[in-house]
């Protein structure tokens, strides 16, 4: 059962990501993507997790906008995806890639040589 629940995820993944792209428009400079999902077992709640890059306003936005359009989304996709029941849909804000780009900013700022300045 394990394993056909982390199909389900991985497929809901790829058509939400797909649906976003097509029926969605976010303001251009905001990056939105989906970093996982995770059905619950028996098929009738979805969490997806959605990474936002841009300010604190857009990601709310972001946000807001999906729950605005949750209906429609789940509309689509269970026209998409053939399942006993189609799960109702919860989008969480995702800050993973956020927290792993600033690790990578403070690996580079530790590689970098003192400016001679400095001395």
């Amino acid at each position: 059962m394990k394993h056909r629940l982390e199909r389900v995820n991985e497929v809901l993944k790829r058509e939400l990501s797909e649906l976003f792209s097509r029926e969605l428009n976010f303001e251009p400079e905001v990056l939105v993507t989906i970093p996982a999902v995770e059905i619950s077992p028996d098929l009738r709640q979805c969490n997806v997790y959605v990474s936002v890059i841009g300010t604190e306003y857009q990601k709310s936005d972001v946000i807001a906008e999906l729950e605005e359009h949750r209906i429609g989304l789940q509309r689509e996709l269970s026209r998409r995806v053939v399942l006993k029941y189609t799960p109702q849909l919860h989008f969480k804000l995702d800050s993973s890639i956020e927290r792993g780009n600033r690790v990578l900013e403070i690996i580079q700022d530790l590689d970098q040589p003192p400016d001679a300045d400095e001395q």
